[in-house]
């Protein structure tokens, strides 16, 4: 059984940055390309930026530039730094694997003065 836990979300200023976290456990994490993704209030839930086994990345355009996701396979973790954040930033993040359906408790983030 997949499971996920994201943490590292907190309040914070326009401009400031970030770094959220998520630990897996129940799956083989190197062999699963992961995705954060994020829900707004009101709004779906997008992914913002992903990352295949091998390292290779892919961001919502919304996100280039700013955001930066990483993977350290022998701890099983998974890494979102968020720099320049904006309001429009603010959303719960999730992250998961690509090829499953398994979600953790999200971490909320808010940018905001």
């Amino acid at each position: 059984q997949v499971q996920l836990v994201e943490s590292g979300g907190g309040l914070v200023q326009p401009g400031g940055s970030l770094r959220l976290s998520c630990a897996a456990s129940g799956i083989i994490f190197r062999l699963y390309a992961m995705g954060w993704y994020r829900q707004a209030p009101g709004k779906q839930r997008d992914m913002v930026a992903g990352i295949s086994r091998s390292g290779v990345t892919n961001y919502a355009d919304s996100v280039k530039g700013r955001f930066t996701i990483s993977r350290d396979n022998p701890k099983n973790t998974l890494y979102l730094q968020m720099n320049s954040l904006k309001p429009e930033d603010t959303a719960i993040y999730y992250c998961k694997p690509l090829s499953t359906d398994s979600w953790g408790q999200g971490t909320q983030v808010t940018v905001s003065s």
